[in-house]
């Protein structure tokens, strides 16, 4: 049996810090003014009662891509395991994976003139059985990780004990990434 991977990311644990952004985009090799990983920062409220909302953008790995049945020369595939990677070497560059993922975390990279996205630092990370470096760079553990096919796993408890909330579900996309949506801050 293949792995599931699941990424959750804890919206009440995010303080905005970039640290993920950083490691990704040190990892990477990602140029400036580009990003594989970003998070978004939202002030809401009226002052005095202002928060901060925290977005986290990436792929969300779709079980269901839109972006793999687009691409001409096959480039974008989905993995045994249900990862979606970028073959570099076959990329055109023709940006119809771009226009197809409505997560927009896709992005030319100007410097290799190929697609590029997360993929959760498959060959520099993960084939070696380590965390994603945003995972394991983040001070508050707010990114939580692994296979949940693994029931003791702490992604596979985490989900069981929380309510996940799954980006664009709607789409039916099926994404791999799900939030723990936030419980603080101010009332709209």
């Amino acid at each position: 049996m293949g792995k599931a991977y699941r990424l959750i990311y804890d919206e009440n644990a995010c303080i905005g810090c970039q640290a993920c952004s950083v490691a990704c985009r040190v990892e990477h090799g990602v140029p400036e003014d580009f990003f594989r990983l970003q998070v978004r920062m939202e002030l809401k409220g009226t002052f005095p009662n202002l928060g901060m909302h925290y977005e986290r953008m990436a792929c969300v790995m779709c079980e269901n891509p839109p972006c793999v049945s687009v691409c001409p020369t096959f480039a974008s595939f989905q993995d045994a395991q249900g990862l979606v990677h970028i073959d570099e070497r076959v990329c055109i560059t023709c940006k119809y994976c771009i226009l197809a993922c409505p997560y927009h975390a896709r992005f030319v990279n100007p410097i290799k003139n190929v697609v590029e996205k997360c993929d959760f630092c498959y060959d520099t990370r993960l084939s070696k059985k380590l965390l994603p470096a945003c995972v394991s760079i983040c001070p508050t553990e707010a990114l939580t990780f692994g296979d949940m096919h693994e029931a003791q796993s702490e992604v596979h408890c985490l989900s069981m004990r929380e309510v996940l909330i799954f980006p664009k579900a709607h789409l039916q996309t099926k994404p791999k990434v799900a939030f723990i949506p936030n419980r603080k801050g101010v009332k709209s």
